[in-house]
């Protein structure tokens, strides 16, 4: 009974340990600077913490997105692609960015790094 009970407890503590490191990876960042890259340029920077509430747009081949800053936190509120994907996926908040692939359009934390991991044409 006891190795059971010591096999259960071995268990437990690796579930405990593998959703904490889920949330870590997928924490809010510290930093609140955020950039907007289309097509591998970066067309803005914002520090989340110091930046107005204000709209604005941003245009791809005719399409564009409407991108809203609002209480420190950015989102996309609407778009002219198909699947409205990235609206769906509300405001950034983890480490996942907001992607709109038919306007080539990305939304993530600024990681202060300017290294390029890859460029699609």
């Amino acid at each position: 009974m006891k190795k059971n009970q010591l096999w259960l407890g071995v268990c437990v503590v690796i579930l405990c340990l593998g959703i904490l490191g889920g949330l870590w990876v997928m924490r809010v960042q510290s930093d609140p600077s955020v950039r907007i890259v289309q097509n591998g340029a970066v067309l803005y920077r914002f520090d989340l913490s110091s930046a107005e509430d204000q709209t604005f747009t941003v245009e791809y081949e005719g399409r564009s997105n409407i991108i809203q800053i609002e209480d420190g936190a950015i989102r996309v509120l609407e778009a002219d692609c198909p699947d409205q994907t990235c609206v769906h996926m509300g405001w950034l908040d983890s480490a996942a960015p907001i992607v709109c692939l038919p306007n080539r359009l990305v939304i993530e934390f600024d990681n202060a790094s300017d290294e390029t991991d890859a460029v699609i044409e």
